[in-house]
């Protein structure tokens, strides 16, 4: 029998609604992978009823909402009380069914057939319920929706248990108490007006953006001193994302570990202003791409960590504009002083007559420099005088970015009121209790095994734990999992990152032979045009082999990653994220550098000579760089690679895999609707349509794809000064793609306090630091700037680099080439040859 609602209209003073998600308490039936935040893409049917914000009264606002899986009787009831003689065993907390619960079945109706393991999760369920309805939360249950198999319990918190839970999380909430912020004057007063007036058509029209002129104090709550604050209006005293938060500790009090919520309505016309709303149209839109984000709503909405991610990313991208007009001017400089260029035009030359040497055995003929014109003059758009400054430039630019985000993040913390915030230690993981509860069984078997004439005083021991486990005492604070205990764990790590990187390593090895290979091949080509390409063809193909792998690795590289600190079982949530950045990011760095590592500092360096050349395999002869130098194949190497991942990795999969996913949801809902027309009759609340977004997987995706972009901006910045050019392009679209993704595509993350961006500001100055080594080592090694210098000074007999290009290149006698590794057409060239040039490196 089925409950009858009627579904009335309530004024919407409430800005949005809360979903959470619990995991590790599936056996109770509260869904762990789809139950989480509520928004949706497509514009609510029933968007003026406002029902699903407040419980059936129109008063009590919901604050979060439990979404859990059941399976309804072959009758088409929902069975909500376990069998007689079992629910006699067992005492619940409750006596009478949650508001808006399915009701008993009739005297008389004849038994449906019974699922005992569901109806087990029910009773579960309605335990836990009863022990937040015991903590002061007032509940309220809708399994009569649209949404076939899936109940709701609506959470609302009332204003004691917010003060009481304030008061204990000591959050700092405003006082009575306001103090004026000091202004500048004089000349600073007119410069900073001055300022106002022009960026104020990029500023976010959103109050919280606007310049503040006073301030409240800010204090940590106490129910005994309540006449301190403003409580002049109780309903916006407390945010929706502090009372996200409040409700959040009575739920993780009986349970470990919970997942996400959400909220809001953005789309209709008759949509009432809320954050959510104002969130889409000034910040998660293309349309606004050149405005300032509103940092500080972001913070009010979802909380200060996901703020100081987006307030990380704009200072980034802010500073990638000096950075990117540095790189544009040493690019037009190369462009400019090309035609000057004495080297290369030296080679262009066809007057030189210089014949070189064959790039393979056999089958590649002599060749004339000249060929290789067009790829000296590219070189030296990117190895030129200026790009050696543009190198000390950019690492003076990352050690004043890290400063200047040092300053920006200690200005938000006084601005967000976390100038004495302290992260408190988190509650053990869910993995980790049952861990140190499987070690604590194991001691009682083998003192059991010990004892096992006192049969009576070990029951009443394993009596005791129970008890104390039920209690809520925490078996962690007696028992440790040592490092004895997380060796296997430790060594499998071990060995699964060095097989990790040796793969790497293999399939830029077997990249190298595709190089090797694919060039010996092309060179017998019939037609000229292929013969005179084989350089560009090889580079290009080599180079989308290694972005494609690169793709695939990253992916299969996070889900290893975190398996691998899963295994680990660390005793935090904390310690379980650095440790998956860790490895997550060792993984990802070692992918995707190792082959711009490959032709930096190593391509061409073990080639030999000719008559004396180096094999693999004793096949394949180990290929060199063109005569203008690696830089060039560097330049290549890098752009493909980075904006391929910017392209494909960063935007298409994060437009594409959301978009798909919520496709398949919203198939599979379509799906069970067919099979149940009575419920695809019902009119379908706020929640149920957001409930085929995304569930939130956490900010690693989001700072992995931009710390490797850091990388490719500072790494190898002296190959390709257009990099912080394209970093640029990618963020201003990365920034309201993000946006867009948190507020219509994503369920709302749980909000989360913190002060910094944690681990992640460690590897950005680790990577600041290795860029300017490693810029060092690519002027010294791979760039001809050291070459060039030496022979203009040492070597130059009028002061000019005239003759640089016969000075870099060694002689060879064609008689001395090894049996079998002779040219195959020695007249190719329509002479017969005797000396040839090669490159020494």
């Amino acid at each position: 029998m089925r409950v009858n609602r009627t579904y009335s209209c309530i004024p919407a003073e409430e800005k949005g609604i809360h979903i959470i998600n619990i995991r590790a308490i599936e056996d109770i039936g509260y869904d762990q992978h789809e139950s989480t935040l509520l928004n949706s893409l497509s514009k609510n049917p029933d968007a003026d009823c406002k029902y699903g914000l407040y419980f059936r009264d129109g008063k009590r606002k919901v604050d979060y909402i439990l979404v859990y899986q059941y399976k309804k009787s072959s009758a088409g009831r929902t069975v909500t009380r376990r069998a007689h003689n079992d629910s006699t065993a067992r005492s619940t907390k409750q006596e009478q069914p949650l508001p808006g619960k399915g009701v008993q079945l009739e005297m008389g109706e004849s038994e449906p057939h019974m699922d005992y393991h569901e109806d087990d999760k029910r009773f579960r369920r309605e335990e836990y319920e009863g022990n937040l309805v015991e903590a002061g939360l007032e509940l309220e249950h809708d399994e009569d929706t649209k949404i076939h198999g899936i109940g709701f319990v609506k959470i609302h918190a009332p204003w004691n248990v917010l003060c009481r839970e304030a008061e204990f999380l000591k959050l700092k909430m405003p006082t009575k108490k306001m103090y004026q912020i000091n202004q500048t004057h004089g000349l600073l007063k007119k410069i900073n007006s001055v300022i106002q007036k022009l960026t104020e058509p990029i500023q976010p029209k959103v109050a919280e953006h606007k310049p503040q002129t006073v301030k409240r104090l800010s204090y940590p709550f106490s129910r005994e001193k309540q006449h301190l604050f403003d409580l002049s209006d109780r309903d916006s005293f407390f945010d929706s994302k502090t009372r996200s938060t409040i409700v959040i500790v009575v739920l993780i009090t009986p349970l470990p570990a919970l997942g996400s919520f959400y909220s809001g309505d953005y789309e209709g016309e008759n949509v009432e202003p809320n954050d959510r709303k104002l969130l889409c149209e000034e910040w998660a839109s293309y349309g606004v791409f050149y405005k300032y984000q509103p940092i500080d709503l972001v913070r009010k909405y979802f909380g200060e960590k996901i703020g100081l991610y987006f307030a990380w990313l704009g200072v980034y991208t802010q500073m990638l504009i000096p950075a990117s007009i540095v790189g544009i001017i040493v690019f037009l400089y190369g462009c400019a002083t090309v035609d000057e260029n004495i080297p290369s035009m030296e080679m262009c030359d066809q007057r030189n007559n210089i014949t070189m040497c064959p790039l393979c055995d056999r089958t590649c003929s002599y060749w004339k420099m000249s060929s290789a014109c067009a790829t000296a003059r590219a070189s030296h758009l990117f190895d030129n005088p200026a790009t050696v400054f543009f190198s000390v430039f950019m690492a003076l630019w990352a050690a004043t970015f890290m400063e200047h985000w040092k300053r920006k993040q200690m200005r938000l913390n006084y601005r967000w009121d976390l100038t004495g915030f302290e992260e408190e230690e988190d509650h053990p993981r869910a993995e980790y209790e049952a861990k140190v509860l499987e070690k604590s069984l194991r001691k009682d078997h083998k003192h059991k095994e010990k004892h096992r004439y006192f049969p009576e005083e070990t029951a009443n021991k394993w009596r005791q734990r129970v008890k104390t486990v039920m209690a809520g005492v925490k078996l962690t604070d007696k028992e440790k999992l040592t490092w004895k205990d997380r060796f296997p764990a430790y060594l499998t790590n071990f060995v699964g990152i060095i097989f990790m990187v040796r793969l790497t390593f293999a399939i830029v090895f077997g990249v190298i032979i595709y190089r090797i290979s694919t060039a010996a091949a092309l060179a017998i080509s019939s037609t000229p045009s292929g013969r005179s390409s084989v350089r560009v063809t090889v580079t290009a193909t080599a180079v989308i082999i290694n972005l494609v792998v690169i793709i695939i690795l990253d992916e299969v590289y996070g889900c290893i990653a975190r398996w691998l600190t899963q295994i680990e079982v660390p005793k935090t949530d904390k310690n379980f994220e650095e440790r998956l950045i860790f490895k997550a990011f060792l993984l990802k760095f070692v992918n995707a550098y190792t082959p711009i590592f490959y032709v930096a500092f190593f391509k061409g360096r073990f080639v030999g000579r000719p008559g004396d050349y180096v094999y693999i395999f004793h096949s394949f002869r180990m290929e060199e760089c063109a005569p203008g130098g690696c830089l060039m194949e560097l330049c290549i190497q890098l752009s493909i690679i980075m904006l391929g991942k910017q392209l494909i990795q960063n935007n298409l999969f994060e437009i594409g895999i959301p978009k798909m996913k919520k496709f398949i949801r919203y198939m599979k809902l379509k799906r069970q609707h067919s099979l149940d027309h009575e419920e695809h009759m019902k009119k379908k609340q706020r929640y149920e349509v957001d409930y085929n977004l995304e569930p939130f997987a956490g900010l690693t995706p989001e700072y992995m794809e931009m710390i490797i972009q850091f990388g490719f901006v500072t790494l190898f910045v002296a190959s390709f000064p257009l990099a912080p050019l394209f970093a640029l392009l990618n963020n201003i679209i990365e920034i309201r793609l993000d946006a867009k993704k948190f507020v219509t595509e994503l369920r709302r993350p749980v909000a989360v306090r913190a002060k910094d961006i944690g681990i992640w500001y460690n590897i950005l100055r680790g990577i600041g630091k290795l860029a300017v080594i490693i810029n060092a080592f690519v002027i010294s090694f791979t760039s001809d700037f050291i070459p060039r210098l030496v022979y203009l000074y040492m070597y130059s007999e009028n002061g000019t680099m005239h003759g640089f290009v016969n000075h870099t290149l060694s002689s060879f006698n064609v008689s001395d080439f090894q049996a079998g590794t002779a040219p195959n057409d020695p007249m190719d060239l329509g002479y017969e040859v005797q000396i040839c040039r090669y490159s020494l490196e």
